[in-house]
């Protein structure tokens, strides 16, 4: 149990840090869900990459990679590292102008207060809850998984994903924003630094780097592993889409709000390459040289059937596999507490929904007025409750892979809602009606792709790609045809 004492240390500290920041607490909204917007510089930089980059980017990755191989990094860390800088230099900043000027607190309010409308942003609301909580449930999948596999099932999956959903429960609910972006801080810090010491420890214990990487060329059966093989030159673009919906996550655009100042824009879109870089690479080879792990008996079972099926398997524990029988136990404990800190990122989506509740329906409806700000702080702690047992008794029944999950669900759907960020932020012709076309296209998209096949594709292309490109031209079309905001409004949004 000496790697499962790391892990539970490493909790231990994060629960302490959220409560740490509850003494700093105003009991104000604003300072509450924003954390009074004067979040420093480099808490900022790290903390945002640590609420973007969650169990997807650690277990979602390798496991994919040891079905698909390194095709895995080109498909999604390759075109983020270029695209999420420019959606959060050019989208970000100006969520961050707007906010800070109007008061706004959420995407929705930003929509209601530049479109003039009340009960769309509403309809925004859900299908923006709708999306979010399929990451929040990989949280809880990632943090089960971590902890069944480190303390060698000692801890069933089921303990273990309870255990992560009330330690992030709690240091959510005293320290919110504050807490949510210290913690973050402290496990980017610490998963950045398990990357490297990974791929060392493991490679090596499994006869060093290079010759595992020729062990698999030389056999024709993973050969393919190391190259695009496995997916088309279009369904490989495809992909580039998914990252577009970085910006669109509630988490990531009401975190922007929170910099003390826009210069701190800057340092992110500097270092957000890199690390990309750290965690994603790392992550890729371990998941693609686990097809030569034969020695260890989960991975071996997962070769077999993957041998026998012809198809993917899922296998969102097998850099922990590696991790618990290549690495010393006190290490496998040290790093397994850095793939536990990237796990419980799902932290900011818990507190993003909470915001969004609170704001655009409790406030919005008139509770804020008739039972004060205490009352409205208190919701959301509710609310944060209420999502966390949702998503925990959800993953508990989960049958895809946190990859699938993510990018059929989360992905495609956010991506297909940022043009209604372009549009509200950029385009003096946008109108309500053309949000509400572009959201109800969403919506029945991401219905349909619930009774759809894994993998499946438009005449070769993800689907995320029909889907944001759907979205662009009605919000386009229809605003074209619709009456606009008033000039009185168009001119207030467009002098920031």
């Amino acid at each position: 149990m000496t790697a499962t004492i790391f892990v539970f240390a490493y909790l231990a500290i994060a629960l302490y840090i959220g409560i740490f920041a509850f003494r700093r607490s105003r009991g104000q909204a604003e300072d509450y869900f924003l954390a009074g917007r004067s979040i420093g510089p480099w808490v900022f930089v790290l903390s945002l990459f640590g609420t973007h980059m969650t169990a997807f980017a650690i277990l979602g990755s390798s496991g994919h990679a040891f079905n698909f191989g390194i095709v895995t990094f080109g498909l999604m860390a390759s075109s983020s590292a270029l695209i999420v800088p420019l959606c959060l230099f050019f989208l970000g900043t100006r969520l961050w102008a707007v906010g800070k000027k109007f008061g706004h607190i959420t995407p929705v309010q930003i929509f209601r207060d530049r479109w003039e409308c009340g009960h769309i942003g509403t309809v925004i609301f859900f299908l923006q809850a709708a999306l979010l909580v399929p990451y929040i449930i990989i949280g809880v999948m990632g943090g089960g998984t971590t902890l069944a596999v480190i303390s060698g099932g000692a801890i069933p999956f089921w303990a273990g994903g309870l255990l992560v959903a009330v330690v992030v429960m709690s240091y959510v609910f005293f320290g919110g924003m504050r807490g949510t972006a210290w913690v973050n801080t402290f496990q980017t810090v610490l998963f950045l630094s398990f990357g490297l010491v990974a791929v060392l420890i493991i490679s090596n214990g499994m006869g060093g780097f290079a010759n595992v990487a020729e062990r698999l060329l030389a056999d024709p059966r993973t050969s393919p592993l190391l190259s695009r093989e496995k997916f088309s030159p279009l369904a490989f673009l495809s992909y580039t889409f998914n990252p577009l919906s970085a910006i669109a996550f509630p988490h990531i655009a009401i975190f922007c709000m929170t910099a003390k100042h826009m210069r701190q824009f800057k340092k992110t879109v500097i270092f957000y390459p890199l690390c990309i870089l750290l965690i994603w690479l790392p992550c890729v080879c371990l998941g693609a040289f686990a097809n030569q792990a034969t020695e260890v008996p989960a991975i071996a079972a997962k070769l077999a059937e993957k041998a026998t099926t012809m198809r993917p398997v899922v296998a969102d524990d097998v850099m922990l596999r590696l991790l618990a029988h290549y690495a010393p136990e006190w290490l496998a404990g040290l790093l397994g507490a850095g793939i536990m800190a990237a796990v419980m990122a799902s932290d900011s989506q818990i507190l993003a929904l909470s915001t969004m509740f609170t704001e655009d329906v409790f406030a919005f409806y008139g509770a804020r007025e008739k039972f004060g700000e205490k009352a409205q702080v208190a919701t959301g702690r509710l609310f944060i409750v209420i999502v966390t047992a949702f998503a925990y008794f959800t993953a508990l029944n989960a049958k895809a892979s946190i990859f699938d999950l993510a990018v059929q669900f989360s992905f495609a759907g956010f991506s297909a809602m940022l043009p209604l960020y372009i549009a509200a932020l950029f385009w003096k012709g946008s109108t309500k009606w053309g949000a509400l076309a572009a959201t109800l296209w969403t919506s029945c998209c991401t219905i349909a792709l619930f009774f759809t096949p894994r993998g499946f594709t438009i005449a070769g292309l993800s689907p995320v790609v029909p889907m944001t490109i759907g979205a662009a031209l009605l919000i386009w079309l229809v605003s074209i045809a619709t009456p606009k905001p008033s000039q009185q409004t168009v001119d207030r949004y467009f002098s920031v």
